[in-house]
């Protein structure tokens, strides 16, 4: 399935599955509907991942049958990202490529910032990366889905990251890579915003990323969530990133160094995992500006693609960034 949290007239949320024409079936409407007894776990995306297999199967047995009256014109709805709130939130950096890519380019971009004499050139990747999957916690408060963007006045260096978001299905602690399938409950599309100015001057602390990261709506979720059962526990996903139309990226979620199991495992280390905790991939190899040598500016139109699971739409707004900046 492909579940979603949708509004109609600025109504509150609903929780939604897609059908296949493009509608949108309210899954709750449709128990009613359907003479179901009425369950909590459609009152939120949240409460629908929290109710486990039995949920699940009601939201399928509601999409199967498919009444026409619960049935919403994809004209009429406006998606929100499918967990608004999430538990938890972190991510990783998972992509060998990009460690090797952005660390390259991390010098030029010092350079221009603080002007000369040219900084140290990074170290290459620490050993450390090749020992345990590495993350940081992410702003769950800061969450949003498509829209516009309102950049931060103390950030002239915009940045976008292509990433594979899983989301946790069942709570579990000290989870085997041979278990973590049946702790997922899907994957989403995230765009990791980042002011990578700020984020490349704080991280010389040295310490994880703040400001750099955490901004009103700086993490992107969406369109939908796809359950495992649809799109598999350790898909291998086209991923794409169009800025106005042109294409800058294109990976694949296969090349991961770290799988989605294995950073389960880890992080379930004498922890417990949540259901609703999100686990982003980091950005596939080439999936940002940094990479690229190249920025975005003033009412840029980011559209980032995965395939099976759809597309998430930002638009820049940052009248105090009008030049594209480039290394």
């Amino acid at each position: 399935m492909k579940l979603a949290t949708f509004r109609i007239n600025d109504e509150q949320d609903k929780v939604g599955a897609l059908m296949k024409d493009g509608t949108m079936l309210d899954l709750a409407h449709a128990g009613l509907l359907m003479q179901e007894s009425r369950s909590t776990c459609f009152d939120s995306m949240l409460a629908l991942i929290e109710s486990g297999e039995a949920g699940l199967a009601l939201a399928q047995r509601l999409l199967d049958a498919a009444p026409e009256a619960a049935g919403i014109a994809t004209s009429t709805y406006c998606l929100r990202a499918p967990l608004p709130l999430p538990s938890q939130m972190r991510d990783f950096v998972a992509f060998e490529q990009h460690m090797l890519t952005a660390g390259r380019q991390i010098g030029k971009l010092l350079e221009q910032l603080a002007g000369p004499p040219a900084p140290l050139q990074p170290p290459p990747i620490p050993p450390v990366w090749y020992r345990q999957p590495i993350y940081y916690k992410c702003n769950r408060y800061a969450v949003t889905g498509s829209g516009e963007i309102n950049w931060p006045a103390t950030s002239s260096v915009i940045d976008y990251e292509l990433e594979l978001a899983c989301v946790i299905g069942k709570a579990g602690r000290d989870i085997s890579s041979k278990n973590a399938e049946s702790h997922i409950f899907g994957y989403t599309v995230f765009n990791d915003l980042t002011a990578r100015d700020l984020q490349i001057k704080e991280m010389q602390g040295p310490f994880g990323p703040c400001k750099g990261k955490d901004f009103d709506r700086a993490n992107v979720l969406g369109p939908v969530i796809v359950t495992v059962d649809e799109i598999g526990s350790l898909p291998s996903l086209a991923m794409t990133a169009k800025v106005n139309g042109e294409l800058w990226s294109s990976g694949n979620s296969g090349t991961m160094y770290w799988s989605f199991a294995q950073i389960i495992e880890h992080v379930s280390r004498c922890e417990t995992l949540h259901p609703g905790e999100i686990l982003g991939s980091g950005t596939v190899g080439g999936g940002c500006g940094l990479e690229l040598g190249r920025f975005l500016k003033h009412e840029d139109v980011v559209v980032l693609e995965i395939e099976g699971i759809g597309r998430i739409e930002t638009r820049i707004n940052a009248p105090h960034v009008t030049t594209r900046r480039v290394l």
